[in-house]
């Protein structure tokens, strides 16, 4: 398919060739080239050989195959079909070669254009194969379905097949009742009477039935008593409903009357439109095991039956029925069983019923109990040796977690080992004699290994374990002293408990240290930190370890250098019971050790978010009542009370298998009455044995009259039309077990009289527990540890649950939440732990979970990018220290990486295809790129086939990434820029010019989108793309949010349009000040020229500064300077600031003339008009650009992400830029046009000097031509603000903008007539200047700037004035600057 625009034809050749043959499809002869504007015929593999045919030999075989034309016009689709359906067949090859001959040609798919999409529909008679219904977006609301299936329609035509086939046939086993007395004759089947019935039937039957599509037999099968209950088989293509029900009509319009058929009775059963499935495939005792039907036919009403138990199943605390309708086109049942047990085997039903029509399934499960072996007893000397205990399954169950567990008066741990290809699992241990002292010789302690299936099963088995001590250890100091030896292997060792002790003498420096004295003793959720002190500041290494010797994560602690030492600070901002125990704070010095030990105490208590709420929110009337529920998953010894304003109430307790739940019911009675409407919220607080507290989340409650309530519901609760509110799914109508919770929020909104489902986003109960897991080992102080075994369990748990993943966007939602809080955890990544984030990350970017993507991310904008972002950080951590080369490959994602060792490194190149979605891509990184990385560093590179269909996309310009995504990174700190090559597969059907973009985090208020920003295209080469990292900029980027591509057409015009205009600018400018400086005494006679020239200088200087600054702009983002931000953040400042600078100027300049000539009776100092020109030409865009630094820049929003300038996109700053210069425009066009209305018809009394006169009419000339540029320059600037604005725009606002410097240079400065006076006489070439006569006229050597020359006069003319204007005599020029002094006098 070539683009949106353009049509695809699919049909199907039935052909016969002789086995020596080739098979060559020539069909030039049947479908003319000059039909077709562009044609693509292909002929595809044989799909299907249908059979063969006996005949003489060589022996003919029968081939279907299919065939796609794509054409740009659609208007040819019609003439082509109509063309192959007035074929003759069969069409015959060569007859004097070995041929092909074409048996038929049917249309079965035709793809036509509808908006920006393309819709492939089916042909009567074909349907879509189920597997592209489920991997591809469907045409929503496209009549041509059949009702009951909704996929006849596909957006896109499959790439790689199949087309739509034909619908196969499909036998209905139906029944119908005739209200007669059952005669015994019927139960004959040679019987005359059951003759005669069975031929009147199918009599009646074919007329009526002869109507479907595809038809082929009708039979009846027999009778049965009921009255008679008629069986029958219909047999035709699949039929709807409606199809179905006109037939049921003519049936009884056909048969006589006689037999009372009861047209309600109709009954229709197929057992072969459904897809039964069981997970897991092996089932344990104590399995959660899903029984899950999918059928294309839309109905909720789905029953289950236990057949070997003969019960229908029903809603209950082990049984769970969900039914639900995915993406429109398909139905799903499931059916949870928690904790399996052996009466639980057996054959299900699965009963799918859609108005006459019943769907049947039925599928046979086996449940096996698990069996663990191990030695019970076992005797342990601790002497330090290893010692290793081994349980091991009889089952291979693919276990996804292997647990062991002690109970005993000693604490020995040890480290486990599981073996997945035997089943087994070692643990091993090493007990010393501080942990066995020998007052405790003899003490036993059960280790308990425990096997825990994927799907929640779990068989466990006791060791007995006899600890006999070596020796008499149990100071205090010889216990610390041995624990180190043990640990560390130490020379030296200090051991200190609340205070320093010193234990021996070192032979390195020995640090003294002092912990914090208090006990701690804190409650789950509180904070707490321990303060360790060294009286040494020299120390390699300063860590923490649990009792058990398990290191502290880093993130933990944080470590400095005093001026009298160092300290070392323990911070856990959220304790939980892991926390629980005691801890070593370690300086390291060499060989010497120093510790310092700490106990702390962590009471239970729940942590605010596990408090399960009910109601989030509710209404209730206001003399009704309501429960309210707080649930834990523990049954610890609390005091519950619920909170209402100041008053509190006492809770009951309720214990519901693994949820504890406490609650309360209050009645509002009569004396509410009062406070109706209201407001009100309801907390529980929980109390624990430390006299510690947490309050739950408020519970949110509307008291209403109850007057408008339309919306009854026992559980959700009582609304007015339109209302919205939100319940927990665990205690919503979503049906949960207490045993396994869902998690999530659903919120319902009251539509008419009924509560409808607003937007589902609830979590199953297995992926709730992954997420439960998740935040709870972010909190854990042996996360590092814990990463691997849990990132393995997510990995399996993901794939076991894929369907529910794809089904609902929670489940999808609650992935990538792990996903982002596990990024955040290590510090390095081994490969064994990218192997499992990969395939868990291969399962959510699959094609089932494209279009669960979609709702996701019209809910959530951000989570795409946030997958992204955490893949980005453990890539950054993945290290290997096995191999060089880093290599993982899934359907959905690949990586590839290296290694960096000591040496020369080689060019990095890897590549990647996906050969499902037709998909490559190449990375290069060269090598001197390379040489700069410290050794041990890793280079890291994800490909993603799918994601381009996920991230955002831009929606204005409607950029798609049309390729592979690919994210390289790089684990060393990289300060320098970093240039970065890369080829990609380019699948853009539309024919756009590519753009090579990255994706920017930052963008969109952190959401994330693409940006172009150092990446340009430098080749196109057929369907491969070459990007490469680079970026220029040019004059439009001022105030458009986006610049063109920087290797098109435009761009580089526009550069080269800035940069020729900057010279001529800049230029312009430094002339325009020189011509100031060497006329000013004559040009500044009197009080208006000077301002107007002071205007004049400061204009011309504000703009030159400002040419100047963006040209350092430019320079600083273009070649990435060292400390580019910073440098891009000034230049941003003072360009911003001196172009307001040129436009307050220009302000002033006209406020200037404005007040010279309406306010004619009061003349200021020249003092004063200069400090209140300073103040508004400098103060006012001082004041501006601080205020727009300050109020952006400490959310680094100041700047673009891609330029040097403004920000639009996050805070429109650049608004703080355009508002006043577009605002100063108008005004001074306002005053130009006021002052020259007034010069031309004086009123009464305003009769200024002629010289004045003059110089307030060359203001108003030089404002009255600026201006309009200026305004004509940052008007189209405005322009190319909005995205996808027209290149026209581009060029004419870079055009005037650059040329801004020549513009005051000949009209600002030259075009002033005095200027032109005093330049002639100041450069004369004879001495006529120092020498002409006072009569002397410029009439004929008039200069060319003046006001008679032809320029002048055209200038004038803009002004209405024409004809010749003389400039007079010296003394005509003296007289007037005495009549100007005496008006002025006069004034004053």
């Amino acid at each position: 398919m070539k683009s949106p625009g353009s049509s695809s034809l699919c049909f199907m050749l039935i052909v016969i060739y002789f086995s020596q043959a080739t098979l060559n499809l020539n069909l030039e002869p049947i479908i003319h080239p000059s039909i077709l504007q562009e044609q693509e015929l292909t002929g595809k593999e044989p799909l299907s050989k249908r059979q063969a045919v006996a005949t003489s030999s060589p022996v003919a075989k029968d081939y279907t195959v299919d065939i796609e034309i794509s054409f740009e016009n659609a208007s040819f689709l019609e003439p082509i079909k109509a063309y192959l359906n007035n074929l003759s067949f069969p069409v015959l090859g060569n007859s004097t070669d070995e041929s092909t001959d074409i048996l038929s040609i049917v249309v079965t798919t035709v793809c036509r254009p509808t908006g920006n999409e393309v819709w492939c529909s089916c042909k009567a008679g074909y349907r879509w194969p189920r597997e592209r219904c489920l991997h591809n977006l469907t045409c929503q609301g496209h009549d041509s379905s059949l009702s009951g299936h909704h996929c006849n329609c596909l957006k896109q035509l499959p790439p790689k097949g199949p087309f739509c086939q034909p619908q196969g046939d499909v036998t209905l086993r139906m029944s119908v009742r005739l209200n007669v007395d059952f005669p015994e004759d019927l139960k004959n089947s040679s019987s005359a009477l059951y003759r005669s019935y069975k031929t009147d039937l199918e009599i009646a039957f074919w007329k009526g039935y002869s109507t479907l599509s595809g038809f082929k037999s009708v039979i009846v099968t027999g009778f049965r008593p009921g009255s008679v209950v008629v069986s029958f088989e219909v047999t035709a293509t699949t039929p709807s409903p409606e199809s179905i029900h006109k037939a049921n009509e003519q049936v009884i319009q056909s048969l006589n009357q006689t037999y009372k058929m009861d047209y309600s009775s109709f009954q229709a059963v197929t057992s072969n439109e459904t897809k039964f499935s069981v997970i897991p495939g092996v089932i344990f005792e104590g399995d959660t095991v899903t029984l899950m039907c999918e059928n294309e036919v839309l109905s909720s009403n789905v029953s289950w039956y236990h057949v070997d138990r003969n019960i229908d199943i029903q809603n209950s605390s082990r049984f769970f029925v969900y039914t639900s309708v995915f993406n429109n086109m398909t139905s799903v049942s499931r059916l949870t069983i928690h904790n399996t047990t052996q009466s639980d085997a057996g054959e299900y039903i699965c009963k799918l019923t859609l108005d006459i029509f019943e769907y049947e399934s039925r599928k046979k499960i086996d449940v096996t109990a698990i069996r663990i072996s191990a030695i019970k007893e076992m005797k342990v000397t601790c002497d330090n040796n290893p010692v290793s205990l081994e349980c091991c399954s009889e089952k291979n169950a693919n276990w996804s977690n292997i647990e062991w567990k002690q109970e005993g008066e000693i604490n020995i741990p040890g480290t486990p080992e599981t073996n997945q290809e035997f089943n087994c699992s070692k643990y091993t241990i090493k007990a010393n004699g501080t942990q066995c002292p020998s007052g405790s010789s003899g003490t036993k302690v059960v280790y308990t290994c425990e096997f825990i299936s994927t799907h929640g099963a779990r068989s466990s088995k006791d060791i007995e374990v006899t600890f006999t001590s070596v020796g008499d250890n149990s100071s205090h100091k010889g216990e610390a002293h041995e624990f180190l030896r043990h640990m560390m292997e130490m020379s030296t060792v200090q051991s200190t408990t609340g205070n320093s002790v010193e234990t021996t003498k070192a032979q390195e420096q020995q640090a003294n240290l002092t912990i914090t004295p208090d006990p701690i003793s804190v409650s789950e959720g509180q904070n707490f930190s321990i303060i360790c002190n060294s009286d040494v500041s020299n120390y390699d290494e300063v860590y923490w370890n649990t009792s058990a010797g398990t290191k502290i994560h880093q993130k933990f602690y944080t470590t400095r250098r005093c001026p009298h030492g160092a300290e070392s600070v323990l911070t856990v901002e959220t304790s939980t019971r892991e926390w629980n125990g005691t801890y070593h704070c370690i300086f390291k010095y060499k060989n010497s050790y120093s510790i310092a030990t700490k106990d702390v105490t962590v009471h239970p208590l729940p942590l605010q978010p596990n408090i399960l709420i009910d109601p989030l929110e509710a209404a209730v009337p206001c003399k009704g009542s309501y429960n309210f529920k707080c649930c834990i998953e523990e049954d610890e010894d609390y005091e519950v009370t619920f909170q209402m304003d100041s008053l509190f109430f006492p809770a009951a307790k309720e214990v519901n298998g693994k949820q504890v739940c406490y609650k309360y019911r209050h009645n509002f009675t009569a004396n509410s009455t009062p406070w109706c409407p209201k407001n009100i919220e309801m907390f529980c607080h929980f109390k624990n044995v430390a006299n510690n507290s947490v309050r739950s989340p408020s519970m949110k409650l509307d008291l209403v009259s109850g007057r408008n309530v339309m919306c009854l519901d026992p559980v959700i609760g009582v609304g007015e039309p339109g209302k919205v509110i939100q319940k927990l799914c665990q205690f919503s109508h979503i049906p949960s077990s207490p045993d396994s919770l869902i998690g999530g929020v659903i919120t319902y909104k009251c539509e008419g009289c009924q509560w409808k489902v607003k937007r589902n986003d609830c979590i199953s109960a297995p992926i709730n527990s992954l997420l439960r897991l998740a935040k709870a080992l972010i909190k854990s102080p042996s996360q590092d540890e814990k990463l691997l075994t849990y990132l393995h369990h997510l990995s399996v748990s993901t794939s076991n649950v894929e369907h529910e993943i794809s089904s609902f966007p929670g489940n999808l939602g609650a992935i990538i939440n792990i996903l982002d809080l596990l990024s955040t955890v290590p510090t390095e990544v081994n490969l064994k732990m990218m192997t499992h984030i990969l395939s868990t990350v291969n399962v959510i970017l699959g094609k089932p979970t494209l279009s669960t993507w979609k709702i996701l991310q019209q809910q959530q904008t951000n989570e795409s990018s946030r997958l992204l972002d955490s893949m980005e950080r453990f890539s950054r951590a993945l290290q290997s220290e096995d191999s060089t080369d880093l290599s993982i490959s899934h359907t959905n994602v690949q990586m590839r990486g290296i290694v960096i060792k000591t040496g020369n490194p080689k060019d990095y190149r890897q590549s990647f295809v996906f050969s499902d979605t037709d998909l490559w891509g190449n990375v290069v990184i060269d090598q001197s790129q390379l040489e700069s990385l410290q050794p041990d560093s890793s280079i890291v590179t994800v490909a993603f086939p799918t994601l381009k269909t996920i991230l955002a996309q831009d929606i204005q310009a409607e950029n798609f990434a049309k390729s592979l995504v690919m994210t390289t990174t790089v684990s060393d700190h990289i300060t320098l820029p970093f240039r970065i090559s890369m080829t990609f597969k380019n699948n853009n059907p539309s024919g756009r010019v590519p753009r090579c973009v990255f994706w920017n985090f930052n963008l969109a208020n952190h959401t994330g989108g693409w940006d172009s920003d150092g990446c340009y295209v430098k080749e196109v080469d057929g369907d491969s793309v070459s990007c490469t990292c680079d970026h220029l900029t040019s004059f439009s980027i001022l105030m458009s949010p986006d610049s063109p591509d920087p290797s098109s057409l435009l761009k580089i015009l526009l550069d080269i349009i800035s940069y020729i205009g900057l010279g001529f600018s800049i230029l312009s400018l430094a002339a325009c000040l020189v011509v100031e400086a060497v006329v000013w005494k004559s040009v500044t006679k009197n009080r208006t020229s000077y301002m107007r020239h002071i205007c004049i200088v400061n204009i011309a200087t504000s703009l030159l500064v400002a040419d100047i600054w963006f040209i350092v702009a430019a320079a600083i983002h273009d070649h990435h300077y060292p400390l580019n931000e910073t440098a891009c953040v000034a230049a941003t400042f003072f360009v911003h600031f001196f172009y307001l600078s040129v436009f307050f100027w220009m302000l002033t300049l006209g406020l200037m003339l404005f007040y010279r000539l309406v306010f004619i009776l009061h003349d200021a100092s020249k003092s004063v008009q200069k400090a209140i020109a300073f103040s508004l030409g400098y103060g006012c865009p001082l004041v501006i650009s601080v205020i727009t630094v300050g109020a952006t820049q400490p959310q680094e929003v100041y700047t673009r992400k891609n330029a040097c300038w403004l920000n639009w996109e996050d805070t429109k700053a650049l608004l703080a830029f355009v508002i006043p210069a577009l605002i100063i425009v108008v005004v001074n066009v306002t005053i130009t046009v006021v002052v020259i209305t007034k010069i031309l018809r004086p009123s009464i009394g305003d009769k200024p000097s002629k010289q004045e006169k003059s110089s307030l009419f060359q203001i108003s000339k030089s404002i009255g031509v600026l201006t309009p540029l200026l305004g004509l320059t940052w008007g189209f600037g405005l322009s190319t603000v909005f995205q996808g604005s027209n290149a026209v725009f581009h060029i004419v606002f870079t055009l005037l903008n650059a040329f801004q410097g020549l513009f005051i240079l000949l009209f600002g400065c030259l075009w002033d007539q005095k200027v032109q006076e005093a330049l002639l006489n100041k450069f004369s070439l004879s001495r006529w200047s120092s020498q002409h006569s006072k009569s002397t006229s410029l009439g004929s050597s008039t200069p060319v700037f003046s006001m008679s020359s032809p320029i002048s006069r055209r200038f004038n003319n803009l002004f209405g004035k024409t004809g010749t204007y003389n400039v007079s005599t010296p003394e005509t020029t003296s007289s007037s600057l005495e009549n100007s002094s005496s008006a002025y006098s006069l004034l004053n």
